[in-house]
């Protein structure tokens, strides 16, 4: 579940970080909403590489404790 939840936040923080790049240096527009969704877009994509990186799947089932 936490490497689901850890793809989730990747994949979503590294769209919102594309679409405020483009707004704020590009010729995409999105309003007034490009530097927050640059901000929000590096703390989900680091949250998410970080739960990817360095938490283990709560779903497995050890046969050792069993």
């Amino acid at each position: 579940m936490i490497k689901i939840l850890g793809l989730v936040m990747t994949l979503g923080g590294a769209i919102a970080l594309i679409l405020g790049v483009l707004s704020a240096f590009g010729s995409m527009d999105i309003g007034s909403a490009q530097w927050p969704s640059i901000i929000l877009g590096v703390v989900f994509f680091f949250a998410g590489i970080g739960l990817l990186k360095y938490r283990k799947d709560t779903d497995t089932i050890n046969a050792e404790n069993n």
